[in-house]
């Protein structure tokens, strides 16, 4: 019965496209390619011929490095997260200076202008968490994520699973830990 109602979600075209497409890419490549390559590749079977690049600007070298590889197969659009130069004073948001002036990170002005240039798949490169939802949210265009970010683990999240010392501050929560 469950099987019945997750199996018709993938009666859309598009996600039952999407599907077929990952999971080529997936099988067809399996522990043999980079998520950048994989990333090329399945953009590739899309059909994509303009790809939307939406990065932090914490990321701004890395975002260079991959839109000139991604450049080599598809017409690229980048905007970083910067874009439209809100101070975060107008919307009374935290800051981390409060005696500066703070540009907020603007996903919903990335997504909005990626979707104005008619990008057909959009990657994300090391958005904040939450910006990467909001981005998602209001992006016309299938996204997948690249590069997460954290600050703390060089962009990989996945060592605090992997290292039990880091692991460890998950299951200790004395005041001191904090």
């Amino acid at each position: 019965m469950q099987a019945d109602i997750h199996k018709r979600l993938y009666e859309n075209d598009f996600l039952t496209e999407l599907h077929r497409i990952a999971s080529s890419v997936e099988g067809q490549y399996y522990c043999r390619e980079t998520r950048i390559n994989e990333t090329i590749l399945f953009a590739e079977k899309l059909g994509c011929k303009k790809i939307g690049l939406a990065f932090c600007i914490g990321l701004s070298n890395e975002a260079k490095i991959l839109e000139e590889i991604f450049s080599k197969h598809f017409e690229v659009v980048s905007v970083c997260c910067k874009v439209g130069g809100i101070d975060k004073k107008k919307f009374i948001l935290h800051q981390i200076a409060p005696q500066a002036k703070e540009i907020m990170c603007n996903p919903a002005g990335q997504a909005t202008l990626l979707n104005e240039a008619g990008t057909e798949l959009n990657i994300i490169c090391g958005l904040c968490v939450g910006h990467d939802a909001i981005f998602a949210k209001v992006s016309d265009a299938p996204v997948t994520t690249l590069i997460v970010k954290d600050r703390v683990l060089a962009h990989n999240p996945a060592a605090a699973v992997y290292c039990q010392y880091i692991r460890k501050r998950f299951y200790n929560d004395t005041e001191e830990d904090k």
